[in-house]
C-alpha cells in the first residue's frame, strides 16, 4: 500500500475516534464568524493574526490538506470562494456537512498533495496549509506547486513542525530517535509508527521548509513559533512549530 493511502486510512480512524483536528465547527462558531468574530489555527495554540489574511471577501482560497470543517467554513463566512483539497474521505465529508448546514458553496477535491496539484496556474489568492506536511516525505515540490497556483501577490500561510517532536519518546523527556525521521528508510522508525498508530510521518528541517518556500520563489513576510498542545515540552515552553506567511511577488 502507498504510504499516503496508509495515512488517509489512519486519519479516518482518528476522525472516528474523536480526533481534535477532525471535529467540524458548530453553527454558533460559523455565525460568530459571519458577524466578524473568528480565529483559525495553523499550529496547535496560537491563532493566526487577522492581518495575515487581509480582506477575504471575493478572494479565492485553497485549503491545502485542510479538510475537517474547521477553517474553510470560517473563510466562507468571511466571503471567500473556497476550495479544499484533502486525502481523507471523512475530513472531506465534514466539509460537505458544514457547507450544507450553513448554505455556502465549496469545491471539494480528494487528492494527494505529493502529486501535481489539480489546478491551473495562478488561480488562488490565498493558500491555507496547516501542519500536514509531516505526512509527506518531500516538501519542496509542494511549495513549488503552491507558487505555481498562486496569483502574483498571493499568500501562502503554512504551519510547520520543526522536528523536535520526532526526537523524543512518548513522555517527551528522553531523546530516543535520530533525525531525519523517515519510516520508509528506517525500520525502527516504521516500527514506532506502527506501534503508535501514527500513520507514516516524517521530520523536516527548517532548511527544507522555509528554504523550500524561498527556493520556490516565495518571499517570507512573517512568522511565529508555537508549542505542542499539551505535554512535557509545552510545559517547558519549547517551541516545536512555526507558522509562516509568504507571498508570491508581483510581476
Amino acid at each position: 500500500m502507498d504510504y499516503q493511502e496508509i495515512n488517509a486510512a489512519t486519519v479516518d480512524r482518528w476522525v472516528l475516534s474523536g480526533w481534535e483536528w477532525g471535529k467540524p465547527i458548530t453553527h454558533e462558531i460559523y455565525q460568530s464568524a459571519v458577524n466578524g468574530n473568528w480565529e483559525v489555527l495553523l499550529t496547535p495554540n496560537k491563532p493566526v493574526p487577522h492581518e495575515w489574511f487581509g480582506d477575504l471577501k471575493g478572494k479565492k482560497v485553497l485549503g491545502l490538506a485542510s479538510g475537517g470543517g474547521q477553517q474553510m467554513p470560517i473563510f466562507a463566512a468571511l466571503g471567500a470562494e473556497c476550495t479544499v483539497l484533502d486525502y481523507s474521505p471523512l475530513q472531506l465529508e465534514s466539509e460537505r456537512m458544514v457547507a450544507a448546514r450553513e448554505g455556502y458553496d465549496i469545491e471539494i477535491i480528494r487528492a494527494d498533495m505529493t502529486k501535481p496539484l489539480p489546478f491551473p496556474d495562478e488561480c488562488f489568492d490565498l493558500i491555507f496549509h496547516p501542519v500536514s506536511n509531516v505526512y509527506v516525505e518531500e516538501v519542496r515540490p509542494i511549495f513549488r506547486e503552491c507558487y505555481r497556483i498562486l496569483k502574483p501577490g498571493g499568500v501562502l500561510l503554512a504551519g510547520l513542525d520543526i522536528g523536535l517532536n520526532f526526537l523524543v519518546d512518548e513522555t517527551e523527556q528522553h531523546i530516543v530517535n535520530t533525525l531525519p525521521f523517515n519510516p520508509l528508510k528506517n525500520p525502527d522508525h516504521m516500527a514506532l509508527m506502527e506501534k503508535e498508530d501514527g500513520g507514516i510521518e516524517f521530520s523536516h528541517t527548517i532548511e527544507e521548509q522555509i528554504g523550500g518556500q524561498l527556493e520556490a520563489g516565495l518571499r517570507l513576510t512573517h512568522l511565529y513559533g508555537d508549542t505542542n498542545g499539551c505535554g512535557y515540552l509545552k510545559d517547558r515552553n519549547a517551541e516545536t512549530f512555526l507558522a509562516t506567511r509568504a507571498v508570491k511577488p508581483d510581476r
